[in-house]
């Protein structure tokens, strides 16, 4: 093999090796991902709903409703290294619709500190809207 097919392969095979690098660090970040959902439900029954479900499926301690502010927060849970907590946002779109923003942060101890990472992907964002809609027919059913 000629030295400038050896050089151009071994750079491409570098260039390769950095993209792949770049992907690998994704699972740490700096900011939580948000995901938005729309449902046909008055804001208090999804508020109602956001925080049972957060309380059942133990995804963050000491869940609170802040109507005035359209959120429900919770503190962190921490399991061995890692801690969660959860955040939605809600804005009453129209009369039916009131749309979600949630976010879970995830974070894991290292020994520089806590450092953010992805445990959740799309598809378990989708799964938690589900566990969500279904929660607000319930609330929408009880009678206060």
């Amino acid at each position: 093999m000629s030295k400038t097919v050896c050089l151009s392969l071994c750079l491409m095979l570098l260039f390769f090796c950095a993209a792949c690098a770049r992907d690998l660090k994704t699972a740490q970040m700096t900011e939580p991902e948000e995901y938005t959902h729309v449902y046909e439900a008055k804001e208090k029954f999804v508020l109602r709903a956001i925080a049972a479900v957060l309380k059942e499926k133990k995804i963050g301690g000491h869940v609170v409703i802040d109507a005035k502010h359209h959120r429900v927060d919770s503190d962190y849970i921490v399991d061995g290294d890692w801690r969660t907590k959860t955040s939605a946002r809600t804005k009453q779109l129209n009369w039916k619709e009131c749309e979600v923003t949630l976010l879970v942060t995830t974070e894991k101890k290292t020994d520089r500190g806590w450092e953010m990472r992805r445990l959740l992907g799309k598809s378990q964002y989708e799964n938690f809207f589900s566990v969500i809609e279904l929660k607000i027919y319930e609330e929408m059913s009880n009678v206060r």
